[in-house]
């Protein structure tokens, strides 16, 4: 990943409390996994950003290697890597998930 593709990421993610990697976006999700991280995310009723990865191949592979995972979408609260789809749902259903979001909207 090149310094510039790092700057944009962290650009990204330090520009909003809660922002999604995905493929699509917030009113189109182009995959189920992305769907359901916009599902949750909604159900929540909470203000996040996404960026579609299928528009820019370098932050697509550059957000894969900033965070060290390998899928698609990714889910940065308050500047920290959470994960994906799968980790949020588990997340969510522990309840874990609505605090980390109140204590981020909070600050």
């Amino acid at each position: 990943m090149t310094p510039e593709v790092k700057d944009r990421i962290e650009t990204l993610i330090n520009a909003h409390k809660i922002v999604v990697f995905m493929k699509g976006n917030k009113l189109m999700p182009q995959c189920g996994f992305s769907n359901n991280v916009v599902q949750i995310l909604n159900v929540l009723g909470v203000p996040f950003e996404t960026f579609d990865v299928l528009s820019d191949p370098e932050i697509r592979q550059g957000i894969k290697e900033y965070s060290n995972w390998p899928t698609i979408p990714q889910v940065y609260v308050s500047g920290e890597f959470l994960g994906g789809s799968d980790i949020l749902i588990e997340l969510y259903q522990k309840g874990e998930l609505q605090e980390k979001v109140e204590v981020a909207l909070a600050s």
